[in-house]
């Protein structure tokens, strides 16, 4: 392995990050580009992988880059219909050659649009507020839970990622040391079954306990729970959205604490997990508030939250929010036509089966792998724990590097998750098909059976 392989881990890397010590090693053309925008964005900007990946066009399911070289695209979940779908494209450019303005004006298109929104959700979850992103739509149910509740605490998960606003920054533990949490967020452990199980807890007992144990360690420091908020899919702790049932039994609790249960769907949502339209409702529960990000618009900027209708009585009478183009007429007309295409070409049965199809695949490609721990998921939303050994299930980032920079030499693009990004994060567009899957496997076959020759994996 490269040196350049090892991840960096110093505050404020980013997993699978390209390492700008490495500069020179590229080719002109592409430390030129990198050179200009270092100097025009600066340094808080990251790349992804080793050798970056130049960006010319995508379609589908396949990102091009400028020379047409095809790759497939096995991580970007914005784009859930698929790159550039034309349905959307169309759909967009029609309202923009018509209208484009906010919601203080009466428009038949957002009401429309609402409506069919709501509906696939629970009956008590009858209000939806629109936002441009999903950092701002968890601000926003951030504010209202703590108007509502009278409350401030949060709890969270320990590697939890969800927004950049300032509010939204400070109950995300995944983006690390030097943004620090508020002093009222209190963290859980991941649902990590895995090694909770191999220390001999029962799982739901151990996920109760510990949200009990956050409830009152918030209580003894005299701060009231406003609410607890968790990506169902548990992205950036590691992808678990297995075992269902517990988030129940949380949001019960958090709820006789005086608090709100905040459902996160920004990267479960809109059926990538394969089993209905929302992470959520695999766990039995209805949440307070439910937030989603821009997947719904295929990457146009929209998002929203949708809301029990009476917490949102005296907040919408004594409050002033307005969102200038939060649920602006493009974006709503892109995010209709995401549902069209989600309801027409059947995209949530397509990520149930191929889902199945890559969890069976890889588990077979890695049974005899004693450093591939656990290979779990549902749906469109597949994680890889790579350790040292099954026994310690010490993580091993050197090993996912490793496979996410070959994959991307065979033109195969995935990332890695998890507090130590040990854990391979396959997250492919809901377009992704049984063809793609097989391609996908295919490669990965060739990457393991290199990294095994040269004894990284065994």
């Amino acid at each position: 392995m490269s040196a350049s392989s090892t991840p960096d881990m110093r505050p404020g890397a980013m997993a699978n990050g390209f390492e700008p010590s490495m500069l020179q090693s590229l080719p002109a053309a592409e430390r030129e580009l990198v050179e200009r925008r270092q100097r025009a964005l600066g340094p808080a900007y990251r790349l992804f992988y080793e050798l970056p990946v130049v960006v010319d066009h995508a379609k589908g399911v396949h990102i091009y880059d400028p020379e047409g070289n095809e790759y497939l695209d096995v991580y970007n979940n914005v784009p859930c219909v698929g790159h550039a779908h034309p349905h959307v494209n169309e759909a967009i450019a029609r309202q923009l050659e018509r209208v484009n303005t906010n919601t203080r004006y009466l428009q038949d298109g957002v009401v429309d649009y609402a409506e069919r929104l709501l509906s696939t959700f629970p009956d008590e979850l009858g209000n939806v507020m629109f936002t441009c992103t999903g950092s701002e739509a968890n601000d926003l149910a951030l504010r209202v839970a703590r108007w509502v509740t009278g409350g401030t605490g949060v709890i969270v998960t320990a590697n939890a990622y969800h927004g950049v606003t300032t509010a939204i920054a400070a109950i995300s533990p995944s983006l690390g040391a030097n943004v620090p949490l508020g002093s009222y967020v209190r963290t859980i452990p991941a649902p990590d079954a895995l090694r909770i199980q191999a220390q001999g807890f029962d799982f739901d007992a151990y996920m109760a306990d510990a949200v009990r144990a956050a409830i009152a360690d918030l209580q003894r420091h005299g701060v009231k729970v406003a609410a607890f908020i968790a990506d169902g899919a548990f992205a950036s702790d590691g992808i678990h959205p297995n075992p269902v049932g517990w988030l129940h039994e949380a949001a019960r609790l958090v709820r006789e604490a005086g608090g709100l249960y905040i459902a996160d769907e920004v990267q479960p949502g809109f059926g990538r997990l394969g089993d209905g339209w929302w992470g959520f409702a695999r766990h039995g529960v209805v949440p307070d508030i439910v937030t989603m990000g821009k997947p719904m618009g295929n990457g146009i900027p929209i998002a929203a939250a949708v809301f029990r209708p009476d917490l949102l009585v005296d907040f919408g009478y004594r409050v002033r929010y307005f969102n200038t183009f939060g649920g602006n007429s493009v974006s709503i007309a892109a995010a209709g036509a995401v549902l069209d295409v989600i309801e027409s070409e059947q995209l949530i049965a397509n990520a149930a089966s191929v889902g199945r199809q890559l969890l069976e695949g890889i588990r077979s490609l890695t049974a005899s792998d004693e450093q591939v721990a656990e290979v779990r998921g549902s749906g469109l939303f597949i994680g890889v724990e790579l350790v040292t050994d099954r026994e310690s299930l010490n993580e091993n980032p050197q090993l996912s590097a490793a496979i996410v920079n070959r994959l991307r030499e065979r033109r195969v693009l995935i990332s890695s998750s998890g507090p130590k990004a040990n854990v391979l994060k396959v997250r492919p567009p809901m377009a992704f098909r049984s063809a793609d899957a097989d391609r996908l496997l295919s490669e990965l076959d060739i990457v393991l059976g290199q990294l095994r020759s040269t004894g990284e994996l065994h």
